[in-house]
């Protein structure tokens, strides 16, 4: 009995301790999933806690140090639910976006903090995973395999203490799977312009302003020839007829002047 009202009283002073540093949440138009750790906290610290204990009693078997683990256990536990509560995991358009606030060892000595994007066309995989002391106290582990040169497990990005891993992948899956519809649908308009050059000329075409054609200009040029010639016969008949009138005028006054001429004395 004793035990267990020391621990709810070290849980206590642990969520009081805490409770004035909450964590903003992320406020961003961008995101379009955000990973819950809140529902694992205790589950979390419990199982994080378990094992410290495990590996301090085998350290005290063995060379004695796990006395000073057992000893820095409630620092322990403070760091870690300051760590759970600091976590942020959300799914942007681009990529996948981790960022966490960690007391260091000694946290009069100040925090660590880490961010970590993974860009979506590198992501291979979300991989879920539950050791056996994790599924005692509920606890999965989130893995992000990365696409290219295989590589160890450990090097790639774990996050543990997530509430709906499930959720999360599928996510994360979808987004994938638009963005790789959207690539093949550009690649596949791109090859179909390609083998139909004819169309997108005619769809060219028909989107640009009408032209008048070659039949067209060459039928107006011979209204035109037409219209001079036409005017050029005119001008000429005009000028024929005045000669004409010339002409007649200087034979008349030819006539008078003989008859003139012939009458006098």
């Amino acid at each position: 009995m004793g035990s267990r009202d020391e621990v709810v009283e070290i849980d206590s002073l642990e969520k009081g301790l805490l409770s004035d540093n909450g964590i903003e949440r992320e406020d961003d138009d961008d995101v379009l999933y955000t990973a819950s750790f809140q529902e694992k906290e205790d589950n979390f610290v419990q199982y994080q806690t378990a094992q410290w204990v495990l590996y301090s009693l085998l350290l005290i078997l063995a060379w004695g140090i796990g006395l000073f683990m057992v000893l820095y256990l409630p620092v322990r536990r403070y760091i870690l639910r300051k760590d759970i509560r600091s976590r942020k995991l959300f799914l942007t358009p681009n990529a996948i976006v981790y960022k966490v606030t960690r007391p260091v060892p000694f946290p009069c000595f100040g925090v660590l903090k880490k961010e970590k994007h993974v860009l979506l066309p590198s992501v291979q995989d979300i991989v879920i995973e539950q050791g056996y002391l994790q599924s005692l106290f509920g606890v999965y582990s989130l893995r992000i395999e990365s696409v290219g040169v295989r590589r160890p497990p450990s090097d790639d990005v774990q996050i543990q203490g997530v509430a709906s891993p499930s959720d999360f992948r599928k996510a994360v899956l979808t987004r994938l799977s638009n963005m790789r519809n959207e690539v093949f649908s550009r690649e596949a308009s791109a090859i179909e312009d390609v083998q139909n050059p004819k169309r997108s000329l005619s769809s060219i075409t028909s989107m640009s302003p009408s032209k008048p054609s070659r039949h067209d200009l060459s039928h107006s040029g011979d209204q035109v020839v037409l219209q001079k010639l036409e005017e050029v016969g005119s001008s000429v008949k005009r000028v024929q007829a005045l000669i004409e009138e010339q002409c007649g005028q200087t034979s008349d006054s030819l006539v008078e002047f003989i008859t003139a001429s012939w009458t006098l004395p």
